[in-house]
Parts: C-alpha cells; structure tokens; sequence
C-alpha cells in the first residue's frame, strides 16, 4: 500500500507544502491529499485588498482542484471537525448545498502522517458583543463579504441623498489593522473617481482605528509605528491608542471607560488564535491559544505521526527555546520548506531536520500612500524601496505555487490588462 500523506489547511504553507511534495514524491508509493473547505485560495496577507475592491478575488484565486491536477497531488473539498488517533483517521465535517440541497453526511479520512496547517482565526478575548456584531477577516468569505457590505452602503447612502459619513471602525492596530484602514480609505477616494464626486468623496467616510496599546505595530520598532500614525492622521484616519474595547453592541464599540464609539461597521482584527476544533483535539498538547505544541522537527508533541506548522503550531524559534514562533506568514514559508525536506527523511527512514527561524524582516504597506518595513536585521525603510520588498513577498509565494515562469507569464499578464480594469471592483 503507498503511503498516504493528508494536508490539512490549504493556507501558504498548506498549499506551498502539497505542490512541492506533489511534485517530488508522486508516485505508487505515496499519495499526498489536501484537504480544504474552500475551492479556492488567495494569499492570506492579502485579504484586506479583497476587502477594498483593491484586488479582485475572482481573478486572483486559486483553484486548489487545478493546482492538484498540475502537481500531482488529490483535493478533497471539506473541514476537519475531529480526530481519531488510534485507527488514523480525520473526520470531516457533512454539508448541504446551497443550490441543489444536496446533503453530504461527515466522512472520514483515512492517513498515514497528517500535517495540520489550519492557520488562525480572529481571537475576541471573550468580549461580550463581539462575535455577534464585528466582522472578522479570516478568509476570502469573509473579505468579500465586507466588501459588499460596505458597497451597498455607500450605493444606500448616495441614492437617498444621505451626507452622514459611513463610520468604520477597526479594533487592533497590527500590521491587519493598519492596513486595512489605509487601505479602506484609499479606495474609498477611488470610488468617488468612479461616481464623479468633486470632493474625492473624503467627507463621505469615517474610519477610527482603536489599539489597546500605547503604540501602532508593537511589533515593529518604535519609529515605525510613529511614522505610520502619522501618515494615518495625514490622511484622514483618526488613531486611538491606549483604548481596551470591552464589548460590542450593533451600532458601537464600548472601552474599558464606558465611552462608546458609534460605529455602522465594525472589524475585529486584534489578535488571532487557533481554530477551536484543535483544542486538545483526541489528547494532543495545546497551548493556551489553541495552537497544538510541536517540537523543533514539527511533530505533534504527543504523536509523532502528526505534524502542524503554521498559525496553529506552537513551535519554538529554534531548539531548546523557550519563545515561540509568530504568526507570520514568512515563518509558515520556512516551517513548509523544511517539512518538504521532512516528510521524505520519514519516508526513508532517516532522522528529522530542526526548525531555525530566520526573521527576513516585516513590512507593512498604507495602500498606495508609502510603505514601511524592517529588514536584513533591523534595517528601516520606507517608500518605493519597501514597496518592492512588500510586492516581491506574494511574488515568491506565487513563484512556489507556479513556477518561476509562469509566475512571470502572471505579472506580464496583470500588467497588460491593468489599463481594462476599473481601479476598484465596483460589482
């Protein structure tokens, strides 16, 4: 019988590891499967364009079911709800159309060595109001659904005549927030382009960004989180820092003071945490996150026939350390290169490699106003400079999914139809 290697997760590092260990290991002896609950993918870090209209997820998703045709690997369409260690099983998740009403009872999976890469989801600290009233943004569902949702507003507002501003506002001031803000309203100004506003339509949008901290991106240097509350400000953004929210009603935020910001929507993006199925899923060891705990070679700590990387891994930067990995999307890169190499040790018997993190930097990008990044150690830029480093990050993860020719073939192709394309999905 060939051994069967179950992915489940077709995130970055999930699809990253399927198309190389496809290509590598096809054959009669070793079947590699992904399992996903989407069709499609679109790079993680890229979802709050999709969420703008910036990018247009139609376009640029892609089909897992292809992507297995075209590097040797099989796609089943479904969501891991369970685990049964013992026989080596994953249980699937039964489904109902939502056209034909076609229903599809759970199933089981069989495997042999099971990767998890599942990734996060937005984690709401347990705050009441939360998971009832603010939208989330931890899938292309979702981004398109606040696409839309902020579209028809804009659509509701102009045909009756209404000049109150649409007031957003965005809980948690990382790299997804700051991002998110810049990036809603910068296209909120070219949508105005579209519905010939003379105004540029700045008066007709609100966005307040809340962080609980005392500072933007306390991930970054100091400098860095400085310079982009400024840019921020300069464009129209209001930035509160220092502001706990404590809960969520349908038209507002409330802080730790009472005070209450209105809001017509409201994102959450402050702070992740692993999907709740993986808690303690059937005896293995979770962190106070959810995320299951693997050792330096990314093995399950209580099973070595498991391994998880990514978001939903608790890794440790290197051997013997006491700090973990980030959730990044660098580190889920590094973590599937080195499981590439992995797996095929397993498979022939020999002992397993050790995780190192390398930390290539972090960049963060306020739509087309500047871009703001650490790299080689920590080297701060900004401008034209950081934005390609920005750009050249998705281009390495298409270069892992496509090849480095058709990954130009790609570029060549976005670049010859940009001028066809209206600057924003208006539909």
């Amino acid at each position: 019988m060939s051994h069967r290697i179950v992915i489940v997760g077709g995130g970055a590092g999930g699809l990253e590891l399927a198309t190389a260990l496809g290509n590598k290991l096809h054959g009669p002896d070793v079947q590699v499967v992904l399992v996903d609950s989407s069709l499609t993918h679109i790079w993680k870090p890229l979802l709050h364009e999709v969420a703008a209209g910036v990018l247009d997820s139609a376009q640029e998703s892609l089909s897992y079911a292809a992507q297995a045709k075209w590097n040797h690997f099989r796609f089943v369409c479904g969501r891991m709800e369970g685990l049964d260690r013992r026989r080596r099983v994953i249980r699937l998740v039964g489904w109902v159309g939502k056209v034909s009403q076609l229903e599809t009872p759970p199933v089981e999976l069989a495997y042999d060595t099971l990767v998890v890469a599942v990734g996060s989801v937005g984690n709401d600290f347990g705050a009441p109001g939360v998971a009832e009233h603010c939208i989330f943004l931890d899938s292309t569902a979702q981004a398109e659904s606040l696409r839309e949702n902020l579209l028809e507003r804009h659509m509701s507002h102009r045909s009756q005549g209404i000049t109150d501003p649409l007031r957003i506002v965005i809980v948690g001031g990382g790299a997804t927030g700051v991002e998110l803000a810049a990036e809603l309203f910068d296209a909120n100004r070219r949508l105005s382009y579209y519905h010939q506003t003379s105004k540029e339509g700045i008066e007709d949008l609100s966005v307040i960004l809340v962080e609980a901290g005392p500072t933007l991106l306390p991930a970054l240097p100091g400098r860095i989180g400085s310079s982009v509350r400024k840019e921020l400000e300069d464009m129209g953004i209001r930035v509160r820092t220092g502001m706990a929210v404590k809960r969520a009603e349908a038209d507002g935020l409330f802080a730790a003071d009472g005070n209450k910001i209105a809001a017509d929507v409201m994102v959450w993006a402050a702070g992740v945490c692993a999907p709740a199925f993986l808690r303690g899923i059937d005896g293995l060891e979770s962190s106070r996150s959810g995320q299951l705990v693997v050792t330096s070679t990314l093995q399950t700590t209580r099973d070595p026939d498991i391994f998880a990387f990514g978001d939903c891994a608790a890794c440790p930067v290197e051997p013997g350390a006491t700090q973990n990995v980030a959730a990044l999307a660098q580190a889920a890169h590094q973590q599937a290169s080195l499981l590439v190499r992995n797996l095929q040790l397993r498979l022939a018997g020999k002992p397993l490699q050790t995780f190192r993190f390398k930390d290539n930097g972090t960049l963060v990008s306020l739509a087309s106003r500047n871009t703001f990044g650490r790299v080689f150690g920590n080297r701060i830029i900004e401008g034209r400079l950081a934005r390609f480093f920005y750009v050249s990050l998705y281009r390495m993860h298409e270069s892992a999914l496509y090849g480095p020719w058709r990954t130009l073939r790609r570029m060549l192709g976005s670049v010859l139809t940009r001028s066809s394309r209206p600057l924003l999905k208006l539909h």
